[in-house]
């Protein structure tokens, strides 16, 4: 077997680090859960008990999901009163949409 094939991105490091960026992120949206949040974001604004009654996943596993894809740059949240109502981010619609284009 040639293994020359497989070097594709080892002589170029940022290649090479786009890879492991990519590989972050489809780990973190091939979640069923964290997927379907995207989906529901997609439709516009939600605050976590929205969310919480369409996944039927509690608060708390809702916040943690959300603080990873906050953290991953795809949600960004707006404090608005008690509540914190999350919505895509420009790259999380990027994503949610070339996604949802391969069906």
């Amino acid at each position: 077997m040639n293994m020359s094939s497989y070097s594709c991105c080892a002589s170029d490091k940022h290649k090479f680090q786009k890879v492991a960026s990519l590989s972050f992120l489809l780990k973190l949206v091939g979640d069923e859960t964290r997927l379907k949040i995207l989906c529901i974001l997609n439709k516009g604004q939600h605050c976590v008990c929205e969310i919480e009654r369409h996944v039927n996943k509690s608060q708390n596993l809702i916040s943690h999901h959300l603080k990873d894809l906050k953290d991953a740059g795809l949600v960004i949240g707006e404090k608005k009163g008690l509540w914190v109502h999350y919505s895509l981010s420009e790259k999380g619609k990027k994503i949610i949409n070339l996604i949802f284009s391969l069906e």
